[in-house]
C-alpha cells in the first residue's frame, strides 16, 4: 500500500486544520492535482490513518463552562464495569487508563461548579469499585495543532 510521503503529510496537516476542506480547495492549498488528493484521502481512510472527519465544537457556546480532569484510584476487579459506567455519563468526554498515581484519568464538562460537584461526588464517586477521586479544574488550556513529520516506517 505504500509508505506515507510528503503529500500525505500535507493532506493530513490541512485536514487537521479544517476537516471540511473540499478536495479542490485542498489540492490548491498543497499544490497537488485534485485526483491525486482524492485518491490519497481514500487510501488514508482505507489504511485507517484517517479514522473520521469531525467538527470542533465551542462547548462554551452550549453552556459548558467548567472542564475538569479527575484522577481515579479503582479496585482493578471492577475496571471494565467502571469504564462502562463512566462512558454512560453524558458529562464524561474522555477516559484514559494510565500508570502512576491514578488508575484512570477522566475528563468531564459541566455547566457550573454545582453541576461538577454532582458529577464527581454523586455519579463518579459512587460507581462500584471507585476508591478515591482527585479533581482538577481547568483554569486555562493552550491548544496546539498536532504536527506530523514524515515517518521512516510503514504505517
Amino acid at each position: 500500500m505504500g509508505k506515507i510521503d510528503d503529500i500525505d503529510i500535507k493532506i493530513l496537516t490541512e485536514l487537521i486544520k479544517d476537516a471540511s476542506l473540499s478536495v479542490p480547495r485542498l489540492s490548491k492549498k498543497i499544490n497537488v492535482n485534485s485526483s491525486v488528493v482524492y485518491s490519497r484521502i481514500k487510501r488514508l481512510i482505507k489504511r485507517n490513518i484517517i479514522k473520521r472527519f469531525t467538527a470542533e465544537i465551542n462547548e462554551e457556546k452550549l453552556g459548558y463552562f467548567v472542564t475538569v480532569v479527575t484522577g481515579l484510584n479503582i479496585d482493578s476487579r471492577f475496571s471494565e464495569t467502571i469504564m462502562k459506567d463512566l462512558t454512560e455519563l453524558p458529562e464524561v468526554r474522555q477516559i484514559i487508563e494510565v500508570t502512576g498515581r491514578f488508575d484512570l484519568i477522566v475528563e468531564a464538562k459541566s455547566r457550573s461548579l454545582e453541576e461538577l460537584h454532582e458529577v464527581v461526588s454523586s455519579k463518579i464517586g459512587r460507581i462500584k469499585g471507585v476508591l478515591h477521586t482527585e479533581t482538577f479544574i481547568e483554569m486555562k488550556k493552550i491548544w496546539r495543532e498536532q504536527k506530523y513529520v514524515l515517518p521512516n516506517v510503514r504505517a
